[in-house]
C-alpha cells in the first residue's frame, strides 16, 4: 500500500495502549487518556469525546478490544479525509491542496497560512504529508469529517495570525448556532432561583440585622427570626424573595456567562491550558461586575421589599414608583460604589477558589472520572464562598445601609465613607461584621445548591467547561 499504510494495525495499536495504560491494569481510564492527549500537545477534554465514543459497555473504561474498535474506526474517517485531500493520488497531501480544500469548504486562507498548517503535521521535513503522519496527527483528535478538521485548522490559525483579545467572529458565531450560550444562561439562570428560594429567611434576617443591628438591641438568630413571625407570619420570612429570584436568575446566568466568556477570551489561542489562578480571578471579578451593574435597581428594591413593614408596598411595581416618586432615580444606584468594590474580591475569590479547589481535588483523587460528585463540589462551594464574604462583607453591609437609607426614618444620609466612621464610632470594628452569622448559615446551602445545579444543568445541557 502506497503512502505508509501499515498491514497490521493491530500491533501498532498495542504499542499505543500500553503507552497510555499508566498502571499497566489493562484498561486505559480517562485520566490516562487525558495525560496521554497533553504528552502529545493535544486537547485534555477530547479524552470525554474519545471515552464516550468508544466505551461500548459503559465502564468509564477503555479496554484493549473497546481501544481498538475505536482507532479502527476512526483511521477509516482519516483514510477517507486523507484521500479527499489528496487530489493528485501521489499518496501525499501539498500546500497547494491544503489550500485547495479549504477553498472548497468556503474558508481562504494565504500560501503563508496553509504551510503555517502542513508544517504543524510534517515530521520528516519534505513539506507534504503521508498517511502515516496524517494519521498520527489526528489520531486522538474526535474530528469525523473534512469540515471539522477544517475548523480545527480556522482556530488555530486565528490564535496564530493576530494577539486577537476579542472572540474572532466566525467562532462566536459558530457557539451561538451551537446554543452553547444559551445553555449556559439556563444552567446559571436555574442555578440561581434554587438556591436563593431555598435560603430566604436566612437573607432578610442577615438584612434586618446589617441595617438596625446596633449592640444594644440584641437580636440573635432566634429573636430575629421569631419576630418577624410575629410581626407579618410565616410567610414573611420570605419578605422581598420574589424580587430576589427574579434577580437572581439573570444575575447568575449573566456572571457565569460573562465568566465563561472572559475565561475562553484569557485562554486565548492556548485553548489547551487551564487558566492560572490570578487569571480566574480578573475573569471572576469582571464577570460579577457586569452582572452588578446590570441588575443593581433590583438590589435596591430588593433591600426595600426585604425590610418591609406589612402592608409598606404592594408589590415590586408599587415599590419602585414610590422610590422614583420621593427619591428620584439616583436612588436606584444608591450603594453602588460600595457594591461594586464589593464584588470584585467577592467573586474573584469565590470563583477562583472554587475552580481552584475543584482542579486541585480532581488531579489528586479523581480516579478515571472528570466528575467530582456532589459532594466535593458542596465543600469547594462552601470554602469559596467563606472566602470571598469575609472579604467583601464590611463593603456589602455598608452597600446594604446605604439602600435602605430612605426606609430607615431620621437615619442620616450618609456616603460610603461616612457610613463606615458611623459604624465604627458606634459599634466598633465588629460593627462591620454585623449579621455575618446568618450570611454564613446561608452561604453553605446556598452556594452549595447553586454551584450544584449550576454543574449538573451544564452537563445535562452538554456545555464543556
Amino acid at each position: 500500500m502506497h503512502g505508509g499504510f501499515t498491514a497490521n494495525p493491530k500491533e501498532r495499536w498495542a504499542e499505543l495502549f500500553d503507552q497510555l495504560d499508566l498502571n499497566k491494569d489493562g484498561k486505559v481510564d480517562i485520566n490516562e487518556l487525558r495525560i496521554g492527549l497533553a504528552a502529545r500537545g493535544l486537547l485534555r477534554s477530547d479524552a470525554e469525546e474519545i471515552v464516550r465514543e468508544s466505551d461500548t459497555n459503559h465502564d468509564g473504561l477503555l479496554d484493549f478490544e473497546e481501544f481498538s474498535q475505536y482507532l479502527w474506526a476512526h483511521e477509516k474517517e482519516l483514510r477517507l479525509m486523507f484521500h479527499t485531500l489528496d487530489r493528485n493520488h501521489d499518496g501525499r497531501i501539498d500546500v497547494g491542496e491544503i489550500q485547495q480544500s479549504l477553498h472548497n469548504l468556503g474558508l481562504e486562507v494565504s500560501t503563508e497560512h496553509a504551510i503555517k498548517i502542513l508544517q504543524s503535521m510534517d515530521r520528516d521535513g519534505t513539506m507534504t504529508i503521508n498517511w502515516n503522519e496524517w494519521r498520527d496527527h489526528f489520531l486522538f483528535n474526535p474530528l469525523h469529517n473534512m469540515e471539522g478538521i477544517a475548523r480545527y485548522w480556522k482556530h488555530s490559525l486565528m490564535f496564530d495570525i493576530g494577539e486577537h483579545m476579542t472572540v474572532p467572529p466566525e467562532f462566536s458565531q459558530q457557539e451561538r448556532q451551537s446554543g452553547v450560550v444559551w445553555r449556559q444562561l439556563v444552567a446559571g439562570a436555574m442555578a440561581g432561583a434554587v438556591s436563593r428560594t431555598g435560603t430566604a429567611p436566612l437573607d432578610r434576617l442577615k438584612v434586618f440585622l446589617q441595617v438596625h443591628g446596633s449592640s444594644s438591641r440584641g437580636i440573635n438568630l432566634w429573636t430575629g427570626l421569631r419576630g418577624m413571625v410575629q410581626e407579618g407570619g410565616v410567610r414573611a420570612l420570605w419578605r422581598g424573595n420574589g424580587i430576589n429570584v427574579l434577580k437572581i436568575a439573570p444575575e447568575s446566568a449573566i456572571k457565569f456567562m460573562a465568566y465563561e466568556q472572559i475565561k475562553w477570551l484569557i485562554r486565548g489561542r492556548n485553548e489547551a491550558g487551564t487558566l492560572r489562578v490570578q487569571e480566574r480571578f480578573i475573569a471572576g471579578s469582571l464577570a460579577g461586575a457586569t452582572a452588578q451593574t446590570i441588575i443593581y435597581p433590583m438590589e435596591v428594591l430588593k433591600t426595600r421589599l426585604t425590610l418591609r413593614k406589612t402592608g409598606q408596598y404592594s408589590g415590586i411595581v408599587d415599590c419602585a414608583r414610590q422610590i422614583l416618586r420621593r427619591e428620584g432615580v439616583r436612588a436606584f444606584y444608591r450603594g453602588y460604589v460600595p457594591n461594586t468594590l464589593g464584588i470584585i474580591p467577592y467573586a474573584g475569590i469565590d470563583l477562583a477558589v472554587y475552580e481552584t479547589l475543584k482542579n486541585a481535588w480532581l488531579q489528586q483523587y479523581s480516579k478515571g472520572s472528570a466528575d467530582p460528585g456532589v459532594l466535593v463540589l458542596l465543600g469547594c462551594g462552601t470554602v469559596s464562598s467563606t472566602c470571598g464574604q469575609l472579604a467583601s462583607y464590611p463593603l456589602a453591609l455598608i452597600r446594604t445601609r446605604m439602600q435602605a437609607q430612605a426606609s430607615t426614618e431620621g437615619g442620616p444620609k450618609l456616603s460610603m465613607v461616612g457610613q463606615f466612621k458611623h459604624i465604627i464610632s458606634h459599634d466598633g470594628v465588629p460593627g462591620l461584621y454585623r449579621g455575618i452569622a446568618p450570611n454564613f448559615l446561608k452561604v453553605i446551602p446556598a452556594v452549595s445548591i447553586s454551584y450544584v445545579v449550576y454543574e449538573h444543568m451544564k452537563k445535562a445541557l452538554g456545555v464543556k467547561s
